[in-house]
């Protein structure tokens, strides 16, 4: 029987009950999908899956995809290996608030990743609801955002924004690096709306969003900079402490997520899968009313820290 226990109030769930090493139902299919759409994330304890089981769970969520830039586990194309041995140093695969591969045409659906060795402490992922977000977002960002478009691109694996070798992923993940279309644009819906629960959400994401269309790089920075604040607030979040034999999957188009690097001189081996699903201007949210940008908003930098905020004009 499937046990849903929330984590927190708006994102995140443990799921008991079930053996997902032994054959998934159409019903049972079906529930999960469900749960996945309401929580955004769901974890599984204790389920040891072999790589075969964990594809087929993948599956059940939309057709397994392969992932550009990053190499494959050897023998299992739709399979990447997420490991930091002990003695790596810098930064960590997925180590800053992100939507995975969101600069693509069709960026994924999701993911689920199976836990095989954790550290004593630390190496926590946390994600954040970005339809709480939205949720609670200002009317003046609401009326800026819906209808319109923002800007990708894929920095970590161009050239224009390629990171620090400090701020690297280790040797153990293998990625493409350099590569110039990487660098160029794709627009995507700024605010995305779920098919199975009618809830809008934010599309927008720190590491690949450069730009909201129609403005410049300069004039989106301090109102990305502020969304992004709001966006990963605490009480959106949910952070999981992993265990052995562990399986998350998230919606990917829904939410974000930040792997915690605070694990150095430990072994952290996990295995990840990906799956397809619509494309974000299919899921569109339609456009609440014309803004009058001008007579709507106004950027200020009068915050103690010096950063700029957008207020609604008095």
């Amino acid at each position: 029987m499937l046990n849903e226990h929330p984590l927190t109030g708006h994102i995140g769930a443990e799921i008991g009950g079930l053996d997902l090493r032994q054959p998934i139902s159409q019903d049972l299919a079906g529930r999960l999908r469900d749960a996945l759409a309401r929580h955004q994330v769901l974890f599984f304890r204790d389920q040891h899956l072999s790589l075969d089981q964990l594809k087929a769970l993948t599956g059940i969520f939309g057709p397994i995809m392969r992932l550009p830039y990053v190499a494959p586990l050897d023998g299992e194309p739709e399979v990447i290996r997420v490991l930091k041995e002990a003695d790596e140093r810098g930064g960590v695969f997925g180590g800053d608030w992100h939507t995975d591969f969101s600069f693509l045409e069709r960026p994924p659906a999701g993911s689920a990743l199976s836990a095989d060795i954790v550290p004593a402490f630390g190496g926590d992922t946390v994600w954040a609801s970005q339809a709480a977000a939205w949720d609670a977002l200002s009317t003046p960002l609401q009326d800026l955002l819906a209808g319109r478009n923002a800007i990708h691109v894929g920095k970590p694996y161009g050239v224009r924004w390629a990171p620090p070798e400090a701020e690297r992923s280790g040797a153990s993940i293998q990625m493409t690096r350099g590569d110039p279309q990487a660098d160029v644009e794709r627009a995507h819906p700024a605010v995305l709306r779920n098919p199975l629960t009618g809830r809008a959400a934010l599309f927008l994401n720190p590491l690949y969003v450069v730009r909201i269309e129609g403005l410049s790089e300069a004039e989106s920075r301090p109102i990305l900079d502020q969304i992004q604040r709001h966006a990963t607030r605490p009480e959106f979040c949910c952070r999981f402490r992993w265990s052995p034999g562990t399986v998350a999957i998230w919606d990917n188009l829904f939410t974000q997520h930040y792997a915690v690097n605070d694990y150095h001189g430990h072994r952290r081996l996990m295995h990840r899968t990906t799956f397809a699903g619509p494309a974000p201007a299919d899921l569109a949210a339609t456009r609440r009313r014309e803004p009058n940008l001008a007579a709507g908003l106004q950027v200020t930098a009068a915050t103690p820290a010096g950063s700029s905020v957008l207020r609604p004009r008095q």
